[in-house]
């Protein structure tokens, strides 16, 4: 198979770049090397922001019903290419096609918000403030602004961050992850195709010398990020070193608390879901059940049963339930946490590692493979409760009642997303009230919130003021002017050396 080369796409073209290095890009399924991707240095970032610069004025002149005119084109081009964009996500990521499609379909729900720019701009007006003297509000585009973007999520999260950014007239420059980089190059030449102006949206390729490089660029306004806490954290501060806004969404270790009184085959399918589907790798994975009284012995048997029963294979193949590992380090990172569960006294009742990888598909005994781990007995004092392993694997906690429940989940240094399944509203209304965390399912496994809504947890999950997407994005992404205004032919009081007041 040839290798392709996947490059950065700056000011409207494919450009190499002036870095020698660069990176392999793997399949996962078969373990095999698809292509090499350039990885940028302090030069090759300069060129993206100097276009996005350079392209900003025009840009932030253009009336906010053109912008959004654009969006609409782009959002029937990634309607049309829907399917393409989400089998280069399985070729790079490993996750199923069919899970695949619905990041697409999510990433396309933030396009059509964003194509109400037009509204979402809209500021406030007050008539005679004060004597002659009229005020209103207005929110302005930043200018520069960028995304530093994960591997498990690459058009849905880089699409939580541009969208927004460039309806509301600011240009971009984006970092994706190099585990799976393709798709921002074909969500680039849609952006084209629709008709944005060369030099708005910008790709650069690369790792950590990239991000430096933006965080430490005078003419970034402003900086997303999602990834892991420790990152977040240094570039939450990092940021504010530089004067930077940033928007820095980390860590997480999502609870599913389930009641005795909860629907078991609706908790055992929305924990098998959850827990397993894109091989835990999702920032919003369920990977802690925390089982209320004797409900555990209920329902320990049938996740079990389910967890050796997952349709592990190729996600090109569309009864596949879950794909492979992202790649062979985070394989074996998954399996020092499963070992270190094991030595700290976690009961195993499903061993992932013991996976057979023989019915995977035709080429694919290379591939990362694992199958779906599930603890039982777990403690709040194990590694494996503690952080986050961001893989297959399902840890039960079990505990004598809601209260017990609620602050065990408080007390967790994350506070991303969190689930209480039950029946009863009383306990459904005190869990979501009472929880720490900033996105709360009520018998909903996943509780992503829509595109109007915007995205972000508590605590060690989220350092910044405004979420994700959704109007928390319009205010990250602007800024708000006041104008006061007063003529000449108004009441004229001559020079006044007391605060103003309304009169």
């Amino acid at each position: 198979m040839t290798e392709a080369t996947i490059q950065h796409y700056i000011n409207g073209q494919i450009s190499p770049g002036t870095s020698s290095h660069s990176q392999e890009v793997f399949n996962p399924a078969t373990g095999q090397v698809t292509g090499r991707v350039a990885l940028a240095n302090g030069d090759d970032v300069n060129a993206a922001v100097a276009a996005a610069d350079a392209a900003f004025p025009a840009w932030a002149d253009t009336p906010p019903i053109r912008r959004a005119r654009v969006m609409f084109k782009f959002l029937e081009l990634l309607n049309t290419h829907k399917d393409d964009l989400a089998r280069a996500i399985t070729a790079e990521h490993g996750k199923v096609f069919t899970d695949a499609q619905g990041e697409v379909a999510r990433g396309i729900d933030i396009v059509e918000f964003a194509c109400g720019i037009p509204q979402l701009l809209k500021g406030d007006y007050t008539e005679q403030v004060s004597t002659g003297i009229d005020n209103w509000t207005t929110r302005q585009p930043l200018g520069v602004v960028a995304g530093v973007t994960p591997f498990n999520f690459p058009a849905m999260v880089p699409m939580w961050m541009f969208p927004v950014a460039i309806a509301a007239g600011n240009t971009f420059v984006l970092k994706p992850s190099p585990l799976d980089p393709s798709a921002s190059l074909m969500i680039a030449d849609l952006l084209k195709q629709a008709g944005l102006p060369d030099g708005v949206f910008n790709v650069v390729q690369g790792d950590k010398e990239a991000v430096n490089a933006l965080i430490e660029h005078p003419d970034v306004q402003a900086l997303s990020f999602v990834g892991s806490t420790p990152i977040a954290n240094l570039l939450y501060e990092k940021g504010a070193k530089h004067g930077k806004r940033i928007q820095a969404l980390g860590g997480a270790k999502n609870h599913m608390v389930v009641m005795p009184d909860a629907d078991l085959d609706k908790a055992v399918d929305a924990l098998i879901g959850a827990a397993y589907g894109s091989a835990g790798e999702r920032c919003m994975a369920i990977s802690v059940a925390v089982l209320v009284g004797d409900v555990a012995d209920k329902i320990m048997p049938r996740l079990a049963e389910r967890a050796r029963a997952l349709k592990v294979k190729n996600g090109e193949q569309l009864d596949a339930e879950m794909g492979p590992i992202v790649t062979a380090a985070a394989h074996q990172r998954i399996t020092g946490y499963i070992d270190k569960g094991v030595a700290e006294g976690a009961e195993l009742v499903v061993d992932g590692r013991e996976f057979d990888a023989s019915n995977t598909g035709e080429g694919c005994a290379d591939g990362f493979w694992m199958g779906g781990s599930l603890f039982d007995h777990v403690t709040p004092d194990m590694t494996i409760y503690k952080e986050e392993i961001f893989g297959p694997v399902l840890a039960c906690v079990r505990v004598p009642d809601i209260a017990t429940a609620i602050r065990l989940i408080n007390d967790h240094e994350f506070g991303n997303g969190v689930s209480c399944f039950t029946e009863s509203g009383s306990v459904a209304r005190e869990f979501g009230r009472r929880i720490q965390v900033g996105m709360v399912g009520i018998n909903v496994p996943i509780p992503v919130p829509m595109a109007w809504h915007g995205f972000g947890g508590w605590k060690r999950s989220m350092f910044g003021d405004t979420h994700a997407y959704g109007e928390e994005g319009v205010k990250f992404y602007t800024r708000q002017k006041s104008i006061m205004q007063r003529w000449s032919d108004s009441i004229d009081a001559g020079a006044e050396f007391v605060m103003p007041t309304a009169k």
